[in-house]
């Protein structure tokens, strides 16, 4: 996993962030989900070196391996505004001040705000299976709130880490089978789900989401604020994007100003079932 690529810990700030990268040509940071680690894009990464990219695929601050930052009362810690900027950091101290960045779901909140925030640094942005934080609480109905109820759940004091970190290996067994991810990334996925300090950094990023992250982006929306580089938004046809959304395209037009997507045929953890198609959507969009 991860062949001759450069697994290192670099110091962004507040936190220490694990990354591993490879390759020579244009820049692309790959942001994983919850509750992966960056070794989600590990049939990704290579075959984007292999494509004439530098890859960087960093373990987000609190999740897998990169640093805990202190907890702070508002959860802002976890914010997304924070995390996009130690990524923003870490690019900089890469030699890489203008990149693209590819999102997948908890990542795809984070790759939105690198490009609201940074966007002297964000020349292309491809987010995928979500849709902004605001956008989908503002949709919020009861299929919503019970297919994905631990966004409500998670964002309770205490209660979740006591239930998940009774049994991580349960709570997450369902979202992780060694045969779909490969042997190492399942081995990695377990080593951090199984770190109380990971499962609390990782509730934190709901906590975030649901206060300070949702502020962020309708201030966002307020000040008329948008994505000015070209976006490419992808979706799984088997997850829950058209289910929920209609045409999720039309949730993301307000937020871009040059979008383009299109759906993937996989399940929701597009880049360990599907990698191929991704890649190869990815690449044209990129190229």
């Amino acid at each position: 996993m991860f062949d001759d690529f450069t697994d290192e810990r670099i110091d962004v700030g507040d936190v220490e962030l694990r990354v591993r990268h490879a390759g020579q040509g244009p820049p692309v940071l790959l942001v994983h989900g919850h509750p992966r680690t960056g070794a989600t894009w590990h049939r990704v990464a290579p075959r984007l070196v292999a494509r004439r990219f530098t890859v960087v695929c960093p373990d987000m601050r609190g999740y897998g391996r990169s640093g805990k930052a202190d907890l702070r009362p508002d959860h802002s810690q976890q914010s997304k505004r924070a995390v996009a900027a130690d990524l923003r950091r870490l690019m900089d101290l890469l030699g890489h001040p203008r990149f693209a960045t590819v999102g997948h779901d908890r990542g795809a909140y984070v790759a939105l705000r690198l490009a609201l925030d940074h966007p002297e640094a964000v020349d292309r942005l491809v987010v995928v299976d979500g849709v902004p934080i605001s956008e989908a609480l503002a949709r919020c109905d009861a299929t919503f709130a019970r297919e994905w109820f631990h966004w409500f759940f998670f964002a309770q004091p205490d209660i979740p880490e006591r239930v998940i970190t009774a049994d991580p290996d349960a709570w997450y067994a369902a979202k992780a089978r060694p045969e779909s991810m490969g042997a190492e990334n399942h081995r990695e996925f377990l080593e951090a789900v199984r770190d109380p300090a990971t499962v609390r950094a990782m509730l934190e990023d709901y906590r975030a989401g649901l206060g300070v992250d949702r502020e962020h982006e309708e201030a966002d929306r307020r000040a008329g604020r948008t994505v000015r580089c070209p976006t490419l938004f992808l979706w799984s046809t088997r997850d829950d994007m058209e289910r929920l959304y209609g045409d999720p395209l039309a949730v993301w037009r307000p937020w871009a100003d040059d979008l383009r997507g299109h759906p993937i045929e996989s399940g929701h953890h597009v880049a360990e079932e599907n990698p191929d198609d991704l890649t190869e959507a990815v690449h044209r969009f990129l190229a």
